[in-house]
């Protein structure tokens, strides 16, 4: 579907702060994230036939290199210029680069003609410094072709216990926040909305629960 890319929005956005503290965050280490691909996008692409698929908010790419992995078409958007950098390079040294393409662009505003099998936002938080979150799931709801899929996952509870000061007033959404988020008319099934425990791993390798929020939605017709 995509050759492989790199391009930027041009940094005039609303959301200029966001970024800049996004890149400082990226800026601290390589790679801030685990790599590995978010279970419930595991768990629900394995089951589906593979197209064209769209990651809002993509961070450093390893849930775009695995859709692409299994054969989807897989196009990641994130805010931060330095997170697109790493995502590209990861699907360059996972033999993947044909069927990614990355952009640094702001959701807020971002557009694309193309419409996608699949959408998914997974862990789209942006702590302290806030995005127009409930208006990016809306827009995202513009992206999915019919039959496809849209997945929405978020932190419901706090994902560990050391949360900097800056972080812990953040209020988590719940599953029916974010589908009244997503503002959906009567061409759209709803096929899960619900809280989902998960185990995940500390930096040190300690095993904790987590919770999640899983919305995924489908546009029928």
């Amino acid at each position: 579907m995509h050759a492989h890319e790199t391009t930027t929005d041009g940094g005039g956005s609303p959301t200029a702060s966001a970024r800049d503290w996004w890149e400082q965050r990226y800026a601290e280490r390589d790679g801030i994230w685990s790599g590995r691909v978010n279970a419930v996008l595991a768990d629900v692409a394995g089951v589906l036939p593979v197209g064209r698929a769209l990651d809002l908010g993509c961070g450093e790419g390893s849930d775009v290199v695995w859709l692409a992995e299994q054969g989807w078409d897989a196009l990641g958007v994130d805010l931060s210029v330095t997170a697109i950098e790493r995502g590209s390079r990861a699907s360059v040294s996972s033999g993947v680069e044909e069927r990614t393409a990355f952009v640094a662009a702001d959701l807020a505003t971002w557009e694309t003609a193309a419409r996608f099998d699949l959408v998914t936002a997974s862990f789209l938080q942006s702590w302290p410094v806030e995005i127009p979150r409930a208006e990016i799931l809306h827009r995202a709801t513009g992206f999915v072709a019919v039959g496809g899929y849209l997945l929405v996952t978020a932190h419901a509870a706090p994902p560990h216990d050391d949360l900097p000061a800056e972080m812990r007033e953040y209020r988590f959404p719940t599953p029916d926040e974010d589908l009244t988020a997503l503002q959906l008319d009567g061409s759209w099934d709803v096929v899960a909305a619900e809280l989902r425990p998960r185990t995940a791993t500390t930096p040190d390798g300690d095993p904790h629960e987590v919770l999640d929020s899983v919305v995924l939605v489908r546009r029928a017709r």
